[in-house]
């Protein structure tokens, strides 16, 4: 069965994570979520696997390379210039023109049965079918308002209020008959919800819903990317060690994954779920809290405390140093003294002087400095870098 990943996206919603990486290659339990993604799809069969590549593709070829070690052959189409959902799908139409295939994201993280997806929809009459999730709050997603036969009667993409007749939200995952080539232009930017659902839906196409159960999200924001990485950490039910580990008198309770090369001080206590790479030195006195994620050669120094964060590789955390629900990205630098709060990113190679103090839901971009006892309230850029982070 054939599925295609689309990964054109330049993830501004994300900066300053996505300035020297794809979306789909944001670590996720310390592997990119693309590598997860995959993996999934794999073991459910859908082991040819097309992914339209724009901004920063090369990353993520490095990442997959030709799918053979997660069980799939990978082809990778370049797209030259933004074609939009619909249309960069168009642009692999000589990979996808002879079956039925599935379409997908590559900033979606699921545990979803997309094989029964699959099949209800080889069941059905329907050119194309949907999933559709329960959500809170459906307002960023494309809506749908379903009959008992399970065909969409209506869909609105990001719905006002007063328009919102469902919470039933696209997933923006699909299953395509190859008949849908026939209504997207060639190369020109052509979006599924905003203009091929409508149309198909015009012209007297039957379209129709799947009722999704389980984990997913778009990984579209900080926060959403946080939550995922929480529940790919709870799949994690028992404490292993690939290698050696060096501890003493610390705690631990499980489930704890370590990588190889570890050392854990005196006095320290690591409560799971949680992941740490290899190369990790951690002093003594530390605290690492449930849903953390620690990528390699990370070094944590005594008396620091982390808590549901997740800590990229290289980075160094000082002494008495806190931080919670945040992301900090490769090669930082944190001194002594600081606290990070809640819903905080930091980019790649910033440095943060001793008792720095940064408040709930701000973002520093990447190479940045704060000097000694800075608080910090709001973004702070760096003219080096696009300071854009809307849109996609």
């Amino acid at each position: 069965m054939k599925a295609c990943i689309m990964c054109g996206g330049e993830g501004t919603r994300l900066r300053p994570l996505t300035f020297e990486r794809p979306k789909p290659c944001i670590p996720i339990a310390n592997r990119p979520s693309i590598v997860h993604l995959v993996t999934h799809l794999a073991n459910l069969g859908f082991t040819d696997i097309v992914i339209t590549i724009g901004y920063l593709g090369d990353e993520i070829q490095k990442a997959l390379g030709d799918g053979s070690l997660y069980g799939a052959t990978i082809t990778y189409v370049p797209e030259k210039i933004k074609l939009g959902t619909a249309g960069s799908v168009k642009n692999a139409e000589e990979y996808l023109n002879d079956a039925p295939f599935l379409v997908v994201g590559g900033d979606h993280m699921t545990d979803l049965n997309v094989l029964e997806f699959y099949r209800e929809h080889m069941n059905s009459s329907a050119i194309t079918s949907i999933g559709l999730i329960s959500i809170e709050d459906p307002r960023e997603f494309g809506i749908a308002e379903l009959d008992a036969s399970l065909r969409i009667r209506r869909f609105r993409e990001k719905p006002s209020p007063g328009e919102i007749f469902s919470n039933l939200a696209s997933t923006g995952i699909y299953v395509c008959d190859p008949k849908i080539f026939e209504f997207i232009p060639q190369d020109t930017k052509f979006d599924f919800a905003k203009d091929l659902f409508p149309l198909l839906m015009e012209k007297g196409y039957q379209l129709n819903g799947w009722l999704a159960r389980g984990n997913w999200t778009d990984v579209g924001n900080p926060a959403m990317l946080r939550a995922a990485e929480k529940w790919k950490l709870q799949e994690n039910a028992t404490t292993s060690v690939a290698g050696t580990l060096n501890v003493k008198d610390a705690h631990i309770t499980g489930p704890v994954r370590f990588g190889d090369g570890i050392t854990l001080g005196a006095g320290s206590r690591v409560v799971g779920p949680v992941f740490i790479g290899s190369g990790v030195t951690i002093g003594e006195n530390v605290i690492i809290g449930p849903y953390t994620s620690i990528g390699e050669n990370v070094l944590i120094k005594n008396n620091a405390k982390i808590f549901s964060s997740s800590i990229y590789n290289g980075v160094v955390v000082g002494a008495n140093t806190t931080i919670s629900g945040s992301i900090i990205d490769i090669d930082t630098i944190i001194g002594d003294n600081c606290s990070i709060e809640h819903n905080t990113v930091v980019g790649p190679r910033s440095v943060l002087r001793n008792s720095v103090t940064i408040h709930s839901g701000t973002r520093l971009w990447p190479e940045v400095i704060v000097p000694e006892k800075a608080i910090v309230k709001e973004h702070m850029l760096n003219e080096k870098f696009d300071t854009r982070c809307e849109g996609s």
